[in-house]
């Protein structure tokens, strides 16, 4: 089974509960097998509204990549994601990092995530759980030390810690 990478994250109502309900639905469908601290950060492309907590984990799936953003959507309306604006404030945004070593480009999925190598507050809890962690010749170790300036500011050990 490939290992897949998520992202998590969190502006609205009460983050920490969105994160753990997020993550606890998750774990009913899939093997999770690593999940990272919790981080907090402003937001990220559209910046005036509150800030993110954000982590990454790692699971094991044996469905298809577009099984597993099905699975991640349904997840996201069923915690009260409503999609108004891009960038726009969410109670949970979950994003496919990697998928194995796939690379996928369509319509509904870019995989390696598309801007991933562009923000700390993703690169630095996937370094936390997978610190060799490379894809095609780039480490997240030199992609981390690349964005100098990105505050991603240690928040809590567990999603049941915050």
């Amino acid at each position: 089974m490939p290992l897949v990478y998520l992202s998590l994250g969190s502006n609205l109502g009460e983050r920490c509960d969105y994160l753990r309900r997020a993550i606890t639905m998750l774990d009913e469908h899939y093997a999770i097998v690593a999940i990272s601290s919790v981080y907090e950060t402003a937001a990220w492309g559209k910046t005036d509204q509150p800030d993110f907590l954000n982590l990454v984990l790692a699971l094991e799936t044996p469905v298809d990549p577009i099984t597993l953003l099905d699975t991640i959507q349904a997840i996201e309306t069923e915690l009260g994601r409503v999609r108004r604006e891009r960038w726009g404030e969410r109670t949970i945004d979950i994003d496919i990092l990697f998928f194995g070593d796939q690379v996928i480009d369509q319509a509904r999925l870019s995989v390696p995530h598309p801007r991933l190598w562009e923000r700390a507050f993703v690169l630095k809890p996937l370094y936390e759980i997978a610190p060799t962690l490379s894809f095609r010749g780039r480490s997240i170790q030199q992609a981390l030390a690349d964005l100098p300036g990105q505050d991603v500011r240690y928040y809590a050990e567990t999603a049941t810690d915050c």
